[in-house]
């Protein structure tokens, strides 16, 4: 007897799709929107800047103005700006225990369906 499993209803399959969908965006936007990521640059701008005192050849002046930048002004706190690597225990913390958490969390689920599974496929029955 061939295993047949369970039929998923289309609207079920479109919801799965739509939650998944709308996970997936969120985890990659909600960090943006919070301002963890990405906007941790504090520029230290130049006072009347030049192309050489931002260290700029003639070169990287030319990709500038292939961006619509030509005075250097306009890039000085582009240029300047440097990440800021400070460090949280707190944030350490909390990253651990949701990661953690969730491949907990993860691995129980699945115990739970792949059981489900054998126990659909072959029975109860003990060997």
């Amino acid at each position: 007897m061939a295993y047949e499993p369970p039929k998923q209803s289309f609207a079920g399959q479109i919801f799965d799709v739509i939650t998944l969908l709308v996970l997936n965006i969120g985890a990659l936007y909600i960090p943006l929107y919070l301002g963890l990521a990405g906007a941790a640059k504090v520029p230290d701008p130049i006072p009347d800047p030049t192309w050489e005192a931002l260290g700029q050849n003639a070169t990287e002046q030319q990709q500038w103005a292939a961006l619509g930048i030509t005075d250097p002004a306009a890039a000085n706190d582009i240029i300047t700006a440097r990440f800021d690597y400070s460090f949280s225990w707190a944030s350490l913390i909390v990253m651990a225990v949701l990661v953690i958490g969730y491949f907990v969390m993860v691995v129980r689920l699945s115990d739970r369906e792949y059981r489900e599974v054998i126990e659909e496929r072959f029975g109860t029955e003990r060997h």
